[in-house]
């Protein structure tokens, strides 16, 4: 009976396909009935499960990886091998997770914050997939209005009920970029940027991450001192557009993945629709008397504020233009540094081709150019240039201008702005003149980045030591590099903005335009306009005096605007009854008596912030930290200190060395430290460790071994003679 009833599970579970049969004929056993029966009853209760296959096109399962760690790893393999020829980028373009990242920040700057990868929804999952496999089949068109794979969060437009007049109207009109075509740009950026930033020249500081106008200003400040003659260039022309051509072919210098060449050849040939300006003036002709006042949405991004609106009119010549190629959208900075890379790369050469050291210099005497020596108390002390002295040039661009210092005769200045001149009308097809590129000599001061660049003439004593021992000493002639804000142009944006008005003698302006806002509001405002400022001149000789006449323009427009806004007639009254800093209140409230202190101690107050630097003794100093020599940004130290360390080879020249030195690593230390605590721990033998104790090693863990005995046995006294004491008063 129980064979047969082994023989029958035995049969019904080898035609099932789910279940082993191995594993339940092992478990039962013909001698017990129990085991039998039970196997029976959970045999014909099994119902097999059939698993469903993992769906290709469910975006949930392509998301293996968070897109962070991809790009991480893109950035190290592109800085581990920089000058490699890439061509497997489509790789890259294939991940769902890059696509994920770039739909995430494309939504923070669309809606204003930042979405986690939780809170997408499957729909807008499933609409970005469309849109990569779009892009990978050849599908996808720049610039589309009416026809989106995806739209943004904020969208609400139904496109399929809309009237002819309305579609007409955003097919010729003026649009923005249209959602769907910033993560693109976004995926593209994400994959082409690590390529480039590891093959960049360390010469360019705009458009790039780590960089911006405070490190060209550094970098001029450390390296320009003793230079005579300055070349200064605009080739901001570049930046308003090449031929799709020269882009390209600057472009696959490096890359060589057609797909990605196309997307972006794509975006360059696109053509940008754009209304005409004779339709806008109709416009202007048929406008509404009335309009009624607009209310933002709650998930829509509210305007900058009056401040960061003001500063932006603060922004320097060199920066105030940001390239913007077809539909290349943000990857249009990228693209002018790829394009003006190779002029970083014909200066380098130069530099190497112009420099001539001088054994009779007291600097810039070495054959490399690279370590420099001098007076020790004067860093920035440079001779007089002649021609017993060392020949040198450096250069320094910020997206499309240029800057060059030479150290030598003006001819040799000459020629080599004839060179760049020939240079720039081949590559570039942009045709320059000796006006667009003037020789100026450093004692007429030279604006870059809003400071003016001067020298100051010294008379240092020079102290040498003779042959027989004595000290010679000899008035010497040197310059220090000064970097200073101009005012001129201060005033000159203070007047665009409406502050000021006057040329000899500046008088600030009321900015009416906060004229509805508190007073806390209005205050808080311009302090951080003025804590903008004060930073933005943070590395200038000037700062005090600059900072402080800001403040004292802002503090002056504000003292007119509270005199029309509670008719208090002039500035004497509001600084009279609000302070110096305008932190006390102007008008209070009917019906409370008591002072602003105690309703502000009530809560019956708002807190009004005064003013920041009122006094220039308030503004802070300068900021003259030494810039490095070979300088590089956090991110690429990272970068290269990890791919340092992840070389087997690093790892073992540092055992070889600790080896040979008889050094203690910190892994070794810090394990002598815990088996020290685990031996004194628990009282044992110390005999064998004296025995053991061949090499230096060992006699170091039994110096430290020693060490802390030593300290137990003190402990343990001090122990013995407290308790003694305690028992003697008892």
């Amino acid at each position: 009976m129980y064979r047969r009833l082994t023989i029958f599970t035995h049969r019904v579970i080898a035609n099932s396909n789910h279940v082993s049969t191995t594993s339940y004929y092992n478990q039962s056993n013909p001698l017990n009935p129990r085991s039998n029966g039970f196997l029976l009853v959970r045999l014909f209760s099994f119902s097999p499960v059939q698993r469903r296959a993992p769906d290709p096109d469910d975006p949930a399962n392509l998301m293996k990886e968070d897109g962070v760690s991809v790009c991480s790893q893109m950035w190290i393999e592109n800085f581990r091998e920089p000058d490699r020829i890439v061509t497997n980028l489509t790789s890259y373009l294939r991940r769902f997770e890059l696509w994920v990242l770039a739909y995430q920040k494309v939504c923070a700057d669309d809606i204003g914050t930042y979405m986690p990868r939780s809170a997408i929804q499957k729909s807008a999952l499933e609409d970005l997939l469309a849109l990569r496999n779009a892009v990978l089949d050849n599908r996808f068109k720049y610039g589309s209005r009416l026809q989106f794979f995806i739209k943004s969060p904020r969208d609400k437009t139904e496109y399929e009920s809309l009237s002819k007049r309305k579609i007409k109207a955003i097919l010729t009109t003026t649009q923005t970029a249209p959602f769907q075509d910033k993560i693109v740009q976004e995926v593209l950026f994400m994959i082409l940027e690590p390529i480039y930033e590891a093959r960049f020249s360390q010469k360019s500081y705009a458009f790039r991450p780590g960089r911006n106008a405070h490190t060209a200003l550094r970098v001029i400040r450390r390296n320009f001192a003793g230079y005579l003659w300055y070349i200064k260039g605009d080739l901001s022309t570049v930046l308003d557009g090449l031929k799709v051509g020269l882009v390209i072919s600057a472009l696959m210098r490096d890359v060589r993945d057609m797909k990605v060449i196309d997307l972006v050849k794509l975006a360059l040939v696109t053509p940008v629709i754009t209304s005409r300006p004779d339709e806008g003036e109709k416009k202007k002709k048929t406008k509404r008397k009335y309009q009624k006042k607009r209310v933002l949405a709650d998930d829509e991004p509210k305007p900058d504020p009056y401040w960061l609106e003001t500063f932006f009119g603060f922004a320097p010549e060199e920066a105030e233009k940001l390239p913007s190629w077809g539909h290349c959208g943000i990857l249009s900075p990228l693209l002018a540094n790829i394009c003006l890379d190779e002029l970083d790369r014909w200066m380098e050469g130069k530099i190497k081709e112009f420099y001539r050291p001088s054994k009779s210099d007291v600097i810039w005497n070495c054959p490399e150019g690279e370590a420099e020596q001098g007076n020790t108390s004067w860093p920035e002390f440079v001779p007089t240039s002649g021609p017993d002295k060392t020949r040198k040039m450096d250069y320094v661009r910020f997206g499309g201008h240029i800057l060059i210092g030479v150290r030598g005769p003006r001819a040799d200045a000459a020629t080599l702005r004839k060179q760049l001149i020939e240079f720039v009308d081949q590559r570039y097809m942009l045709k320059l003149d000796n006006e667009s590129l003037p020789i100026e000599h450093i004692t007429k001061g030279i604006m870059f980045l809003d400071h003016v660049l001067c020298r100051r003439v010294v008379y240092p004593t020079l102290r040498y030591t003779a042959t027989g021992g004595k000290i010679i000493s000899e008035k010497g002639v040197g310059t220090l590099l000064s970097v200073t804000a101009s005012l001129k142009q201060c005033i000159k944006q203070f007047r665009k903005l409406s502050f000021i008005k006057g040329d000899r003698d500046p008088d600030p302006q009321p900015c009416f335009r906060m004229f509805h806002a508190t007073q806390a509001h209005t205050n808080a405002q311009m302090n951080k306009l003025l804590a903008t400022m004060a930073e933005w001149y943070r590395y200038a000789d000037n700062r005090k005096k600059i900072v402080n006449f800001c403040s004292y323009i802002l503090r002056g427009s504000l003292a007119k605007l509270y005199a029309a806004k509670y008719k208090l007639r002039s500035r004497a009254k509001v600084y009279t009854i609000g302070s110096r800093n305008l932190s006390r209140p102007l008008k209070e409230k009917k019906g409370q008596s008591p002072d602003y202190q105690n309703l502000l101690r009530m809560g019956l107050a708002e807190s009004i912030d005064g003013l920041l630097y009122t006094r220039m003794s308030l503004v802070p100093e300068a900021d003259y930290t030494p810039f490095p020599s070979n300088w590089k940004p956090d991110h690429e130290k990272a970068l290269l200190e990890y791919i340092r360390l992840d070389d087997p080879k690093t790892m073992e020249e540092q055992q070889s060395c600790i080896r040979e030195q008889g050094l203690v690593s910190p892994q070794d230390y810090i394990s002598m430290l815990v088996w020290n605590y685990k031996r004194n721990a628990i009282a044992m033998d110390q005999l064998s460790l004296f025995k053991s104790s061949g090499n230096k090693l060992e006699k170091d863990e039994q110096l430290l071994l020693d060490s802390n005995h030593e300290n137990t046995d003190h402990k343990t006294k001090e122990e013995e003679e407290s308790e003694g004491l305690h028992a003697a008063r008892m």
